[in-house]
């Protein structure tokens, strides 16, 4: 039961009364929120749309997990690294991307023994 011993139907008759609908979205998978730094995933989420004077809002129920965006790494920089540490562009692209795209930080981790 819900607070002061309404219903769930006794609930929703209000809610609709005041011009409110509440439903649930079935069989969702998943949902993602995309970020600059990366994606909010949610597996199989629970999500309920309310409708209320014409604007709807989604409520997401679950737990999310962060994947990280990957790292684009431009062909120039690729370059750049591997001819100031002297490796394969191979090489360079593995440095770059383990340092984030850090140019600097990339020369310096090849460069040393």
């Amino acid at each position: 039961m819900l607070p002061g011993n309404i219903n769930p139907r006794q609930m929703k008759a209000m809610m609709k009364k005041l011009g409110m609908q509440v439903e649930p979205i079935e069989d969702v998978q998943s949902i993602v929120i995309k970020t600059p730094k990366g994606n909010w995933v949610f597996d199989g989420a629970e999500v309920t749309t309310m409708t209320m004077q014409g604007v709807t809002t989604y409520q997401v129920t679950g737990t999310p997990r962060f994947e990280e965006a990957a790292v684009e790494i431009p062909a120039g920089d690729v370059a750049m690294v591997a001819e100031q540490a002297q490796v394969p562009l191979e090489k360079a692209k593995e440095a770059l991307v383990a340092t984030k795209g850090d140019i600097a930080e990339a020369i310096v981790k090849l460069s040393s023994p």
